[in-house]
């Protein structure tokens, strides 16, 4: 059995180092003068234009069609996912297969929101004619506003030109990169203009360690005979008992109305430890004002109280009063870290 040696790299001439590092710069440099100029046309001739594009894609009762070809039908892909995933109902339609029967997929209560650089792309022709005659609004997304593609659209994204990161500007790059800087900028404000909030977010996004981000923390916390409460004019001895049975290593102290008025850590019984503890109440003991979350926090926001205030459980209220408690390994178990 013959074995595939791999070949190691013992050392690097500094001068191919130095020419990498100062093309990535380069590439940098051009694609951030790209978004600089993209930026700059969005404050001035292209708000009016995106403000329309907002309100066109708002008012559908159907989805966003996506497209484009080559480099910018990449784009377009990925930017119909963020659009999706940000509560648009979006999806990709690829202009070749357009032609060949995916023209089937629109209908007359989507709009189409079609990338091309140059505004002149031939496989677009079939997509820009159908629009036409079954009046689905048309949004361009191309650096030329006298295009075919412009001419044909209702709406009309004029990016500005930008020099290509390539050094025979031919390869799309600073291009590609303001494109997709200009689908995100819509996804975002379609997002906001619906009202799309944290908990629709989590509808759509259940799974891996965004779906953990996306937790709740009534999700994952402890209710009703779990939560080690007492009452401040309890004693010790009784509240030591109900500390030690729910073992988590604290104790929320109520008071008369039902309301957290206080907490009890395993720092306060070293704090007052001698023969008066057993004879204290938990009113004597506790640490007045602990902190706390309400049920609608998001579990990654209750592991940063966690670890900013060094604890390692939060008890969960609803108007003052306990419901719930959550302790740092319950987090960490959902996979947050």
């Amino acid at each position: 059995m013959s074995s595939v040696k791999l070949k190691t790299v013992t050392s690097q001439d500094p001068n191919k180092i130095r020419h990498a590092i100062a093309s990535a710069k380069r590439t940098l440099d051009l694609e951030s003068h790209g978004l600089s100029a993209l930026a700059e046309t969005l404050g001035d001739s292209l708000a009016g234009t995106f403000a329309e594009a907002i309100g066109v894609l708002a008012d559908i009762n159907g989805r966003v069609i996506v497209t484009g070809m080559g480099k910018s039908g990449h784009v377009g892909q990925k930017v119909a996912a963020t659009l999706a995933s940000t509560g648009t109902p979006a999806m990709f339609v690829h202009p070749s297969e357009a032609s060949h029967g995916d023209l089937g997929m629109i209908t007359s209560e989507d709009a189409i929101l079609a990338f091309s650089w140059s505004g002149e792309t031939i496989e677009l022709t079939s997509l820009i004619d159908y629009s036409r005659r079954f009046r689905v609004p048309l949004i361009a997304v191309t650096s030329r506003g006298d295009s075919t593609l412009a001419n044909a659209s209702e709406v009309t994204l004029a990016l500005p030109r930008a020099k290509e990161a390539c050094p025979h500007g031919l390869a799309p790059t600073t291009s590609t990169i303001m494109q997709l800087a200009l689908g995100d900028c819509l996804a975002i404000a379609l997002l906001e203009s619906h009202g799309f909030t944290a908990k629709d977010f989590k509808v759509l996004h259940p799974g891996g360690q965004l779906g953990a981000n996306l937790k709740f923390v009534s999700d994952v916390m402890h209710t009703a005979d779990r939560l080690p409460l007492a009452d401040q004019t309890a004693s010790m001895g009784d509240a030591l008992v109900t500390m030690t049975e729910k073992s988590f290593g604290c104790l929320g102290v109520t008071g008369d109305d039902g309301a957290l008025v206080g907490i009890i850590t395993d720092g306060d019984l070293r704090r007052n430890m001698g023969p008066q503890l057993l004879q204290a109440s938990t009113g004597d003991i506790m640490t007045a004002v602990p902190k706390s979350v309400t049920p609608d926090t998001l579990a990654s926001a209750a592991l940063e109280v966690i670890n900013s205030s060094s604890i390692t459980a939060l008890f969960v209220v609803e108007d003052g009063k306990p419901v719930g408690i959550v302790h740092v390994h319950d987090l960490l178990r959902i996979g947050l870290a």
